[in-house]
């Protein structure tokens, strides 16, 4: 049965209610100009159904005419691909210490952004506060309104329960616990906010940008604390509740006796983060207060310093050796702000894993500094809001809403 023979009970043929409407979407989100005759071959519809389908998307802002196919004598047939700008989405990074917020266009370019620098255990009213007043003013920048926001996704630093958006325990983000983050946005923004763990967007960001090829890779934040998103098959993996990737609360037998943030003593994050090296550094007697302090002193030469990054870079292969057995990645990016001191943390990851991990698996692995930086947060948030918008389900949706 053709989509075009069985729309309603009482044999009322809708042209726009099926999914083909965005299954028609996701083959012009390429961003290649296609004539109706080339979708109809593509698709195998009457071009008379891609003309009204083509009309519906780009009443959306979703598709645009691109110009005139080649004569080959005829009268030229009109092109048509993605929209990029013919709407927009909101990427929000909200940090330890910093938040920034981002208007970008349907393939990822950022158009507008602005960056404060408010600590996350100021609370939720601070935070989204500050991002409602600056999502509007990006918007006006742009010269765009809420009509033509999409979506909005947000990164936040803590376990974010996927099926709802709201974190749950964050361990450095009091009074964030269970808060309702989309509900709390959609009173501003009437579209879908998506809410998930910063290290997962930023391996989204860093994927999008520097490894589109790379359908199996490890992002590995390591800053005030530890964690990692997981890229398999080509697809963010969040697991059952939301916390795939959660490294930082792996046991290492060397701090066995460390107390961690989270009640356990072990952790990973509790022996190679910045915070605890930090910690480790001025008790010997050094100017060190965080994650950036850190990275000055290896800048300066400090051999304590070296010598403390590097050995959190091998605390942290030991613990991604069990990853890459698993996983089996092609790359392995590290990022955060303690990423910043260069080969010295890189170096301490490399020898463990490339020593400890099977041939085979590190025989094409790539283990490697982040080539997007700062920005893989804001970017992630933007994709995280553009797949969901342009999902075939919402496009469908959107299509029979505006029908």
């Amino acid at each position: 049965m053709t989509d075009e023979s069985a729309d309603t009970a009482s044999g009322h043929v809708n042209p726009l209610g099926s999914s083909a409407t965005s299954d028609l979407f996701q083959i012009l989100r390429d961003g290649k100009p296609r004539t109706r005759t080339e979708l109809a071959a593509m698709t195998g519809l009457a071009r008379s159904t891609i003309g009204l389908r083509i009309d519906a998307l780009m009443r959306l802002g979703l598709v645009g005419a691109i110009g005139d196919a080649v004569s080959t004598g005829g009268r030229p047939s009109a092109q048509f691909a993605l929209a990029a700008s013919g709407r927009v989405v909101l990427g929000v990074d909200v940090g330890a210490s910093h938040v920034r917020a981002a208007i970008s266009d349907l393939t990822g370019r950022i158009l507008a952004e602005e960056a404060a620098s408010i600590p996350v255990a100021d609370g939720p009213e601070r935070v989204l506060s500050w991002v409602e007043t600056t999502a509007a003013e990006l918007l006006a920048r742009t010269s765009r309104t809420a009509a033509d926001l999409l979506a909005v996704g947000i990164g936040v630093p803590g376990p974010v329960e996927h099926s709802t958006g709201r974190p749950t325990n964050p361990p450095i983000m009091p009074g964030w616990d269970r808060y309702d983050v989309p509900g709390r946005l959609r009173e501003s923004f009437d579209v879908p906010v998506l809410v998930d763990n910063d290290v997962n967007i930023m391996a989204l960001g860093e994927r999008e940008l520097a490894w589109p090829d790379a359908n199996h890779l490890i992002f590995v934040k390591v800053a005030t604390g530890i964690g990692s998103g997981v890229i398999s098959g080509g697809l963010l993996q969040r697991g059952a509740q939301g916390t795939a990737g959660d490294i930082g609360h792996v046991y290492v037998a060397r701090g066995k006796d460390v107390p961690c943030q989270c009640g356990n003593r072990g952790c990973l994050e509790a022996l190679a983060s910045g915070r605890a090296l930090a910690r480790e550094l001025a008790s010997g007697g050094l100017d060190a207060t965080d994650s950036q302090a850190v990275v000055e002193l290896v800048k300066q030469g400090d051999l304590d310093a070296i010598q403390a990054v590097r050995q959190a870079g091998r605390d942290i292969g030991e613990v991604l050796t069990t990853c890459v057995s698993l996983i089996n990645p092609s790359a392995i990016v590290i990022g955060g702000a303690l990423a910043q001191a260069g080969e010295h943390l890189i170096a301490g990851v490399r020898e463990v894993v490339y020593t400890r991990s099977m041939p085979l698996a590190t025989e094409h692995l790539q283990i490697t500094q982040s080539r997007v930086g700062a920005d893989a947060g804001v970017l992630g948030a933007c994709m995280l809001a553009i797949h969901h918008a342009l999902s075939p389900d919402r496009v469908e949706a959107m299509v029979l809403g505006a029908a």
